[in-house]
């Protein structure tokens, strides 16, 4: 489709329906030859974060992307006609300035989203906040943490929305807490502190509520995943490794914690992406391998292929697509130093063992040079 003027676009006149338009207004049709609905179905799967530069084409397109109302993708079906877009947090090591870049995986284009508004006096520690996706709406919640340069936690939360590609506060929690576990669950986002103490947010209502306090000894955030409406909390292992690792289970449907299984806390040893329902780690030592979780065997199963590419540099952030894609396929991004980026496509390799395999391949895509001293702190991955 060409993006020239109006000049070659045949019109209609329109007279005014209550949209503010001046009686007998030439209005351009949206998409010359299409007729009007199928044209708009067309415009409403444009992502949203090109929505700025698509306003330029003319004004018909302006006015409908401007008053149309972006809803949030709550199907599989129209997720699958929109675009996974990669959202990095990443800290800038002179400024300590939290940007949060968002990376169009197919054109290779990054995209700078407005500053994070922040509810302390001073920017919060790097990896004192969380920060989790709702994907199917297109949302982004960066919650909590604490000052940098002291220990004063903070309850304020704010929301990135894909479609207004802008940030807004909401509700705050009802404790302030950082260094915290947090995700997706059941569509609602879930905060756990490391004295057990726990709250959900229901993005419908806009509220905070208690959640069930896991009890027990303290478990320290290592890392943290939410898949299959649970939310996993694992310690890791640590240093001089006495003791096995502890970890929490908080199942939302029945608002209750459990012990992780001993497999799964075991064999926990690097950061979790989730993607396509299942649980991946990449693994910190070695080769930096990528990992599944088996359920029904309670082991953490190599995936066959390479480790992730040793020139996306540490500190790594990994994140997943929430739904599969062609053949079965599963796609794991895995963020590294100065925002280089590996995208690794999981694909069933039924042939090595005649069970259920796979294997990764992966692609890296470099960050600008501007990137170059970022140091990323989170990823998560909408769909727009």
């Amino acid at each position: 489709m060409s993006f020239s003027s109006s000049s070659s676009m045949s019109k209609q006149q329109v007279l005014d329906a209550g949209a503010g338009d001046e009686v007998g207004e030439e209005v351009m049709e949206l998409i010359p030859g299409l007729p009007e609905e199928v044209a708009e179905k067309c415009l409403l799967h444009l992502p949203f974060l090109y929505h700025r530069l698509f306003r330029t084409v003319s004004s018909t397109w302006n006015r409908f992307l401007t008053v149309s109302p972006a809803k949030p993708v709550a199907t599989a079906a129209a997720m699958s006609l929109s675009l996974p877009f990669l959202f990095a947090f990443a800290f800038d090591p002179v400024s300590r300035r939290l940007q949060c870049q968002a990376l169009d995986p197919f054109s290779r284009r990054w995209l700078l989203l407005p500053p994070v508004p922040g509810g302390a006096a001073t920017p919060p520690a790097a990896g004192s906040f969380a920060v989790v996706g709702l994907p199917r709406r297109g949302e982004i919640y960066v919650i909590g943490g604490v000052e940098e340069g002291g220990d004063k936690a903070v309850r304020s939360v704010a929301v990135y929305s894909a479609a207004r590609n802008g940030w807004e506060e909401a509700a705050a929690m009802g404790t302030a807490r950082g260094y915290m576990a947090a995700g997706e669950v059941g569509g609602r986002v879930v905060v756990a502190g490391e004295d057990g103490e726990a709250e959900v947010f229901d993005p419908e209502e806009g509220r905070w509520a208690p959640a069930a306090a896991r009890r027990g000894a303290a478990v320290a955030r290592y890392d943290a995943a939410a898949a299959g409406g649970k939310l996993y909390v694992t310690e890791g292992w640590a240093w001089p490794f006495e003791r096995a690792p502890r970890g929490a289970v908080y199942d939302a449907a029945a608002d209750a914690w459990s012990e992780m299984a001993r497999g799964m806390r075991e064999g926990w040893t690097g950061s979790c992406a989730v993607a396509g329902g299942r649980m991946y780690i990449v693994a910190e030592y070695g080769e930096w391998r990528l990992k599944r979780y088996d359920e029904g065997r309670d082991e953490w199963r190599m995936v066959a292929g390479t480790g992730v590419p040793p020139e996306v540099r540490r500190p790594h952030v990994v994140s997943g697509e929430v739904e599969e894609f062609a053949g079965g396929r599963r796609r794991i991004y895995v963020v590294g130093a100065g925002l280089d980026v590996a995208i690794g496509t999981v694909s069933p390799s039924p042939a090595i063992h005649g069970g259920d395999d796979e294997r990764v391949d992966w692609e890296v895509v470099k960050g600008p040079a501007e990137f170059a001293g970022l140091a990323p702190c989170n990823a998560q991955v909408l769909y727009a």
